[in-house]
């Protein structure tokens, strides 16, 4: 079996990180048992690691009225629309484990219209969906389509905000070449 490098980039060893993201990422590998690529891959950069990682906490780890695991599928569905091989990998496991569901990670990659996850959230991954590639386009109509489903206009800046930062991270995968950790594929299967 060949070994593929991470990503195009070169990779710091740990040891020559700066103290602050080295910590970060053995709590990581503490929590998980493994060090994700994206976070060895963007420590070569490391204030944009640090910027992007703030952000990333900000939306994703905040109190909300998104669950963790709608936060996941707005992930997944968009970042499979961006051919982001890794973010569909990663948050797809990510996404198996908040919703306590194997299966719902590939259906909402591959077709979330036909995935078995509720009005609501279908409501919610059409407004990422529209934030994502027709953000122009975004009107009136599509918010009273989310409050329908009981989403405020502060949710609906979580949905535009994730889909709009995971945009950035989808491409900057796909430009570095990054790829998913092997551990990535059976988690919460």
């Amino acid at each position: 079996m060949s070994t593929h490098p991470i990503g195009r980039f070169p990779v710091p060893e740990l040891s020559d990180m700066p103290a602050d993201i080295r910590e970060r990422l053995l709590a990581v590998q503490e929590k998980s048992g493994f060090i994700p690529n994206v976070f060895l891959v963007l420590a070569h950069r490391p204030d944009e690691f640090r910027a992007f990682f703030a952000y990333h906490d900000a939306l994703m780890d905040k109190a909300s009225n998104l669950t963790k695991a709608e936060r996941e599928m707005i992930v997944v569905a968009t970042s499979n629309a961006n051919q982001c091989q890794y973010c569909v990998i990663a948050h797809g496991a990510i996404l198996r484990i908040r919703a306590k569901n194997p299966l719902i990670a590939d259906q909402v990659a591959v077709n979330y219209r036909k995935a078995d996850i509720t009005d609501r959230q279908k409501a919610m991954l059409d407004f990422a969906f529209k934030v994502a590639f027709e953000a122009y386009a975004v009107a009136e109509a599509d918010f009273a389509a989310l409050e329908r489903h009981g989403f405020t206009d502060e949710d609906a800046w979580d949905i535009a905000a994730i889909a709009a930062f995971f945009a950035l991270s989808n491409r900057m995968a796909n430009v570095t070449g990054m790829r998913p950790n092997a551990e990535f594929y059976s988690l919460g299967r």
